[in-house]
């Protein structure tokens, strides 16, 4: 990736990344894309896991060509960063170099990760990325929301660039999942039984009863799951301790 030109990288990111999980907003610019899953390990461990991204992130999607250099501050003004070693046979020797992902805004332990940044193609332009990770406690391990919002001015056209960014944003994913061990997910296993429940009754009722369907579909709760639906406090009483609201 270090040596693609703008006008390739998005194919490329594309062509290595997985199916997409979902881009939950497109707009000429910007776009967030999110992703979930189960793994059978509590917070803490998953937390521990979260913040050594050497141990799972894809040796594909790094500037240096081995995951093992990548790493986490997990503290406020920390950084996402990679090293990039020196080597003997281009001559650096001595001269390493790094490379600054993405700066961390918020690190709660065994709760939520936030970072700002523009990964891979995005750290080019002048458009901004915030990455929210949160883990929430469900049976059997931890549930990890991943949503990266992405907005401003880049040399891409979003419809195409956000495709491919959310299919390697859940590529790490599924890597740092893979690494803890997957389990079903019970939240997810609702969704697509509602969206088959969605389709039965748009073949029954025709479209003009499915175009009036969509239009009293309420926006809102999207925007919301958008900054970390699953940020919730350890009272049980439902209450966000996300973004507006005390800790």
């Amino acid at each position: 990736m270090l040596r693609m030109t703008i006008a390739t990288a998005a194919l490329a990111l594309a062509a290595t990344a997985p199916a997409r999980a979902d881009v939950l907003r497109l707009d000429d610019d910007g776009f967030v894309t999110r992703d979930a899953a189960a793994v059978g390990a509590n917070l803490q461990t998953t937390w521990l896991e979260l913040i050594t991204p050497g141990n799972w992130w894809n040796d594909t999607h790094t500037w240096s060509g081995d995951a093992s250099n990548m790493m986490i501050t997990p503290q406020g003004g920390g950084c996402f960063c990679e090293r990039i070693p020196a080597h003997e046979e281009d001559g650096a020797i001595g001269l390493a170099g790094s490379v600054r992902h993405m700066t961390v805004l918020q690190a709660f332990p065994r709760k939520a990760l936030r970072m700002r940044g523009g990964l891979g193609p995005l750290q080019s332009e002048p458009a901004e990325g915030v990455l929210t990770i949160t883990l929430k406690e469900i049976d059997g391990g931890t549930r990890i929301l991943w949503e990266y919002v992405v907005g401003g001015y880049m040399r891409y056209k979003t419809a195409e660039i956000s495709k491919a960014v959310d299919g390697v944003m859940s590529q790490q994913l599924a890597g740092l999942a893979d690494k803890l061990g997957r389990i079903d997910d019970p939240e997810a296993a609702e969704e697509p039984a509602q969206a088959d429940d969605l389709d039965a009754e748009e073949g029954a009722a025709g479209e003009d009863d499915a175009e009036a369907a969509v239009e009293t579909v309420d926006p809102e709760p999207v925007i919301e799951s958008a900054i970390g639906e699953d940020f919730l406090d350890d009272t049980g009483d439902g209450v966000r301790a996300g973004p507006g609201n005390r800790f």
